[in-house]
């Protein structure tokens, strides 16, 4: 029987609150496309996303207007492209980039994820050059994601990778530096990444995946905010209850529009990511959530104990609406996609350093930080190693996606508009780790990681 009272429900929640559909991901399998010669390889590529995404946009919008649900975008992944590059030169794995960018542009997404290596035990030549040519791809491309995953909790962390993924945010910043810095906010080093994430910049479509299938990635800070608001001053067992019931209806929305666009695509449903996802816009924000839960400011004592019970409340709601939930799924906190946390920079509240105390209880990591574009590479080495650390040693996914924004100090600003937003530059410990990372080698994984 039809609820008029949770239809009205959903109606609010979608043009007063916020809600909507961060992202329609369709993955593609590309092993079917591996050529020893580049120029094939490439137009093996764009022939298969071409042809296989081709009415993924137009089914976004189709379901757009059947229910009245915002999709923010639709986007692709593809298999890791140091997997099928195998041999390609630097010069090869860029002429993929460009291809993966001119197939984005004919099909009208968002973005295309896949420039990516999996290197958390060591390096192939393949992935060596596909890293290798990552600024320059970034640079001169627009759609194009890169992701590089350089730790797990089963192998522990390939420092050598984490020197060279500081070297390569350093010169990705320094070339894209006329637009403050944005080829670093396409770019995020992972520890045990995802295989199913529908979120950029990190999506790829993992090994183990079909040859095509649909993720979607729900949003909704804005709808618990309000939830959160109204229950007033009850205690915190109550909240987490009405936490959970919030995401529940959330990921329902999300559930129904997976399963619509796998049908009418005819591939596989996937997973539903059940994330937070705030934007810029005002009430769609994860630190006015913690502050309505009773925090003065995102940033003071507490922040991460509401966070903790924030994260655990969606999850539980989540994994009751949907029985397939993956990617990240979780509260995102990157700093210029919400509202609330820049405020709380401004304001002084929230540091570098409270943020990674908080990502060891929510989905993602140090997510959308800009930081002087004067900072020295091995201290963003540091930064990658610390938020890697978290991620390997409590068995979850951490990513640092820090963006050192040339030309710019504290007190500055980068400004990207729409989902990327803005945000103040922070201050960074500048007391150095060179010497640790010099030692190079891995660290090994830690001792709970023998299960088998």
């Amino acid at each position: 029987m039809v609820n008029v009272k949770d239809i009205l429900e959903t109606i609010n929640m979608i043009r007063e609150e916020n809600l909507d559909i961060r992202t329609i991901t369709m993955g593609i399998s590309l092993y079917d496309c591996v050529s020893e010669d580049e120029d094939r390889l490439c137009e093996k590529i764009y022939d298969k996303i071409t042809k296989s995404a081709e009415n993924l946009v137009a089914t976004g919008q189709d379901i757009e207007k059947k229910y009245g649900i915002p999709i923010v975008n639709k986007r692709v992944s593809v298999t890791p492209i140091s997997l099928i590059g195998g041999a390609c030169s630097p010069e090869g794995y860029f002429k993929i980039a460009k291809t993966l960018d001119r197939a984005a542009k004919a099909l009208g997404i968002n973005f295309i994820g896949g420039f990516s290596a999996l290197v958390q035990k060591g390096m192939t030549k393949g992935a060596e050059n596909m890293i290798s040519i990552i600024p320059e791809a970034l640079a001169e491309t627009d759609f194009v994601c890169s992701s590089v995953n350089v730790a797990s909790t089963k192998a522990g962390i390939n420092m050598d990778a984490i020197k060279l993924m500081g070297s390569t945010v350093k010169r990705a910043a320094f070339l894209t530096k006329d637009r403050d810095s944005i080829g670093c906010a396409k770019l995020v080093v992972f520890a045990n990444v995802p295989e199913d994430n529908p979120f950029m910049a990190g999506a790829f479509h993992g090994i183990g995946e079909p040859e095509n299938v649909i993720n979607v990635g729900v949003s909704g800070p804005g709808v618990v905010s309000s939830a959160i608001a109204r229950a007033g001053d009850c205690d915190l067992s109550e909240l987490a209850d009405i936490i959970k019931k919030t995401a529940f209806k959330i990921t329902r929305v999300g559930q129904l529009v997976a399963g619509e666009a796998a049908k009418a695509l005819n591939v596989p449903f996937g997973i539903v990511d059940l994330s937070l996802a705030p934007t810029p816009a005002v009430g769609d924000s994860v630190a006015h959530i913690l502050e309505n839960m009773g925090l003065e400011s995102c940033g003071a004592h507490g922040t991460t104990a509401t966070l903790a019970m924030l994260n655990d409340a969606v999850k539980k709601g989540g994994v009751m609406a949907s029985s397939h939930v993956g990617g990240l799924s979780g509260a995102f906190i990157p700093v210029s996609e919400d509202a609330g946390m820049i405020a709380a920079v401004e304001r002084g509240a929230l540091t570098l350093e409270k943020l990674e105390a908080m990502t060891a209880v929510c989905s993602v990591g140090l997510d959308m930080i800009a930081i002087p574009g004067d900072v020295d590479e091995a201290i963003i080495c540091g930064i990658i190693a610390d938020e890697i650390s978290i991620g390997v040693v409590n068995t979850k996914t951490t990513a640092v996606r820090v963006i050192p924004a040339y030309n710019k100090g504290v007190g500055d600003y980068i400004d990207y508009g729409g989902l990327l937003g803005k945000a103040p530059i922070m201050e960074v410990n500048r007391y150095s780790p060179a010497r640790f990372i010099d030692r190079g080698g891995r660290i090994p994984a830690p001792i709970h990681s023998l299960k088998n």
